[in-house]
């Protein structure tokens, strides 16, 4: 079957491309970029008018629950999610139920998405061995039963032995390190940023110094062993100045933020509103504005989601025993397209740190429009105005900051695998 997708404005920053053309699929694969009403005939015709065409979004930093924690998301809703956001690919962090430190886990993994899921599935798997810090995980093993990156992110590694052996191991693997970067004896006990409003509100912060001194030693032991790190979820002005300190020194370090660290503030939290409460927390104006410098001046390389979904009993119960985390699969896109409008980003900017990048940085062969390529499309109206209702989520998680929010960016269609999925 040939589907001809007309009318559309194509971004494709692999190969340069920005302009109205048309897209031939046959099958599950793209076999034609051509000029405006040259496309050649076909079975079916969507027409994108109004809309961007791009590849499909990847997401390196998902937490898709299973195996383990089922009741808060599975593989097939949480791809479902993010295929309804735009992303034909997610990266999954290893802290399941068993962790994903063992062959049998990443296999797990892989088949439950080759059956169930509606999006590509890359594991992603521990660095120690049940994610406590004191032994590594048989890392070559796991590359080659299809892990993508190590982390143990929702833990630091406290062990600066521990660690530096990871890097070097990365370097020899040519795998990234995704580093959780917080001082647990620092955060002990936080729920929020620590400042002025914690100290109103009567809650426990978080100081920004918890994920600072973690990135500069994470810095110092990359520089030392030349291994690959990436940081997860910047959320501080003083990360953004250690990592862009680094890179102008050479080292090998890349890093991502997360829409709630450059829409939100903690002066959203005088609501204590428990959606809101996220590890690392959301900071401060100034660390936002910061972030924002980041994404723009290239320090931050890639936008992910850290797609953390709850139960809703996990979030409905008092501040401080509440669940960290925000469900972000279906919000991402529309949240990054406001840096677009603040001219923070360009949108063929934007469309870099949400697909190409992330594709780049974890050695998958996505993120373009190329001939030959898989048909993995997003097609998104940015003028399109919603209002975020997480009764709507194809996830289970409906533990979003943005409920009511106003946002423009709506995915109309995404195809996966040749297969075109309408949400409008």
């Amino acid at each position: 079957m040939k589907t001809l997708i007309k009318n559309g404005r194509v971004i494709d920053p692999f190969q340069d491309i920005d302009g109205i053309k048309e897209i031939l699929i046959e099958g599950d694969k793209i076999t034609g970029i051509f000029p405006k009403n040259k496309g050649p005939k076909s079975d079916k015709v969507i027409d994108a008018s109004n809309c961007i065409v791009t590849p499909g979004l990847v997401d390196m930093h998902v937490h898709l629950r299973e195996p383990g924690f089922e009741y808060k998301e599975t593989i097939k809703t949480g791809t479902l999610a993010a295929l309804k956001g735009g992303f034909t690919s997610v990266c999954c962090m290893p802290n399941t139920n068993p962790i994903n430190d063992s062959i049998a886990v990443t296999e797990y993994i892989i088949e439950r998405s080759l059956k169930e899921g509606s999006s590509n599935v890359y594991p992603i798997g521990a660095i120690t061995k049940g994610q406590n810090g004191e032994a590594l995980t048989e890392l070559e093993a796991l590359i080659k039963a299809g892990c993508r990156a190590f982390s143990d992110d929702g833990k630091p590694v406290a062990n600066s032995l521990i660690m530096r052996r990871a890097l070097e191991y990365s370097k020899i693997f040519d795998v990234p390190v995704i580093s959780h970067c917080e001082d647990l004896k620092l955060s002990e006990g936080g729920v929020m940023n620590e400042g002025f409003i914690s100290t109103i509100l009567g809650l426990k912060g978080i100081p920004k110094a918890s994920e600072e001194v973690m990135v500069a030693r994470d810095l110092a032991l990359c520089e030392l062993t030349g291994g690959r790190l990436h940081i997860a979820h910047v959320s501080t002005e003083g990360s953004v100045k250690l990592i862009a300190e680094a890179k102008a020194r050479g080292v090998n370090v890349t890093a991502e933020t997360c829409p709630h660290y450059f829409c939100l503030t903690d002066e959203s939290l005088k609501s204590y509103n428990t959606n809101l409460k996220v590890n690392p927390p959301i900071r401060t104006e100034d660390d936002v504005a910061a972030i924002k410098k980041g994404l723009k001046d290239g320090i931050i390389d890639v936008i992910a989601t850290d797609h953390a979904p709850h139960h809703f009993d996990d979030k409905n119960r008092e501040f401080d025993t509440a669940a960290f985390g925000i469900s972000g699969l279906e919000t991402a896109f529309a949240l990054g397209l406001q840096l677009v409008e603040q001219r923070v980003l360009s949108i063929n900017q934007l469309i870099m740190k949400m697909s190409l990048t992330p594709s780049r940085l974890m050695r998958i062969e996505k993120g373009t429009l190329a001939s030959g390529g898989p048909a993995e499309i997003a097609i998104i109206n940015p003028g399109t105005k919603f209002v975020v209702s997480s009764s709507k989520f194809a996830s289970k998680g409906k533990n979003t900051p943005f409920e009511g929010f106003h946002l423009k960016g709506i995915v109309e269609w995404t195809i996966f695998k040749g297969k075109a999925y309408e949400w409008v």
